[in-house]
């Protein structure tokens, strides 16, 4: 082919970046620094598979508010307190992806719908109904059931003639998933011996095929002008679209009968059942409610238990100052209830601290502004955007920021819950977690129970700088090697060791 035929094809090359460079400076105006984008691509192929620990490393280098391109979608991302504060006041629309708009279908769920009167009706059967203090205090029983029953299942695994390490993480998701279980579902998938039941294994599935197919998302979905090939696997999602549908009308269905046998109980599907003509609520309302109780109470307790126990074993300071803490308001001779969490101010410090430091979604859901919302004055006011926090655990915390030291939390009366901008594990402003209270007396109850019946310490030979506190890719971030660990049984009576089976169903 000769020079004169290739003219265009060069041209066309030099052009489109250009074009495309030209075209996003007048959509969207000045935008804050960040790292160089390549044209189409961005910054997609810079990014470290550790997204929170490069976006920290890039704040430092780039200032507190950056932008980062994802082919060619802006991502707005902020690292100071004043700065969230902004985000969560002004930007209330969720950005979704191809996978989020399946899922949601189409944002009717609560996760990922946008601000409106959808958001606002489904937010208020939340506060109101759904995560009432009286339905949480009728519901804390199965909570603290599931926690005896990974304290049983403990006492047996470190009293074995082996006497292995153990596995912390498998203990804490069997609580997890059995809690969020029995309170969405009001069923525990659990056989006498201990292993998960069909349905229980059919439920484990869906959720391991959402996970896949929302991380298996082509690079196309990023870049605007291949978005139009339609290069996702329609076939893949209607099947397990359908396949979710089908597990949650079979046990809506069973609810049913139930209901109309023995009246409404407070499991969140009973509860939806009674108030769905209230709220005006569709069958996809419904069920994406369910399932985001499922997605948002399966991980994350798991995730921040996991790291706090490894700060435990890697601080023997600060957990002798704890089990002093619960020897002092417990005693030896009963074991701890979610009613002493209030009276144990050191152990609450220690969750409090935990969050902090080990959120389990560092980087958070984005924000996104809609065509109707103000965006802050340090953002583009020309476009919607999405905007993510960067190390949440850093905002506002200028002393030692990664070193673990629950005291900063009785120096100094910091909220958790998202009126305090400074530690935001949940959110803030008008997206702020419902269920943020339930996540975190879960997590306490879990320690509590770890710390005030055992006495935690690395295998021999394994020092506390050997500890690998990398977390994992993804959007949710375990710890990236499971920790193992040694436990010892600090009470005296076996029976304290015994859960007491608890049926509410």
């Amino acid at each position: 082919m000769d020079t004169p035929a290739l003219l265009p094809l060069a041209l066309a090359l030099v052009a489109i970046p250009i074009t495309i460079f030209l075209f996003n400076r007048i959509r969207l105006g000045r935008l804050s620094p960040g790292p160089r984008a390549w044209p189409v691509v961005g910054n997609l192929f810079d990014i470290t598979l550790v997204r929170c620990r490069c976006f920290m490393e890039w704040a430092g280098k780039y200032g507190p508010i950056m932008t980062v391109w994802l082919g060619t979608s802006p991502t707005i991302v902020v690292s100071t307190s004043e700065l969230a504060r902004e985000v969560f006041k002004n930007l209330a629309d969720r950005p979704r992806n191809h996978s989020a708009e399946r899922s949601s279908r189409g944002g009717t769920d609560l996760i990922w719908a946008d601000y409106g009167p959808h958001y606002v009706k489904v937010r208020k059967l939340c506060n109101l109904e759904l995560f009432a203090p009286r339905r949480m205090e009728a519901l804390r029983p199965i909570s603290e059931d599931e926690v005896n029953a990974m304290v049983e299942s403990i006492y047996r695994a470190v009293t074995a003639p082996e006497g292995k390490p153990i596995g912390v993480r498998k203990h804490l998701s069997m609580v997890a998933f059995n809690n969020i279980t029995r309170l969405t579902f009001g069923k525990r998938f659990i056989v006498a011996a201990g292993e998960l039941d069909e349905q229980g294994c059919e439920l484990k599935a869906i959720v391991k095929a959402g996970i896949k197919i929302g991380a298996s998302l082509p690079i196309a979905e990023h870049i605007l002008v291949l978005r139009w090939l339609n290069l996702v696997d329609e076939e893949l999602y209607n099947a397990h679209s359908a396949r979710r549908d089908r597990f949650t009308r079979r046990i809506m269905d069973e609810h049913a009968r139930e209901l109309e046998r023995h009246g409404a109980k407070q499991h969140f599907v009973n509860a939806l059942f009674t108030l769905r003509d209230q709220y005006d609520l569709s069958d996809d309302t419904v069920i994406g409610l369910l399932w985001d109780m499922i997605a948002a109470g399966s991980d994350t307790a798991v995730i921040t238990a996991e790291w706090a126990m490894a700060e435990l074993v890697r601080n023997p300071r600060v957990q002798m100052k704890a089990q002093e803490e619960l020897d002092r308001v417990i005693g030896r001779g009963r074991v701890m209830l979610e009613a002493d969490i209030p009276n144990l101010p050191y152990l609450q410090a220690v969750v409090k601290e935990s969050f902090r430091l080990h959120p389990p979604t560092p980087l958070m859901l984005p924000h996104k502004a809609s065509a109707a919302s103000r965006s802050p004055a340090t953002m583009s006011p020309r476009a919607p955007m999405s905007s993510s926090m960067t190390r949440p655990q850093c905002l506002g915390q200028p002393t030692a920021p990664l070193e673990y030291r629950p005291e900063r939390f009785l120096e100094e009366s910091i909220d958790i819950k998202g009126s305090d901008y400074r530690v935001v594990p949940f959110g803030a402003g008008r997206r702020v977690c419902p269920g943020a209270q339930l996540g975190i007396s879960l997590v306490a109850s879990m320690i509590g129970h770890l710390l005030h019946q055992f006495t935690w310490a690395l295998p021999d030979g394994t020092w506390p700088e050997d500890l690998d506190m990398m977390e994992s890719p993804g959007l949710v971030t375990f710890m990236a090697t499971p920790l193992q660990v040694v436990a010892m049984p600090r009470l005296d009576k076996e029976e304290l060791f015994k859960r007491v089976p608890v049926d509410l169903s």
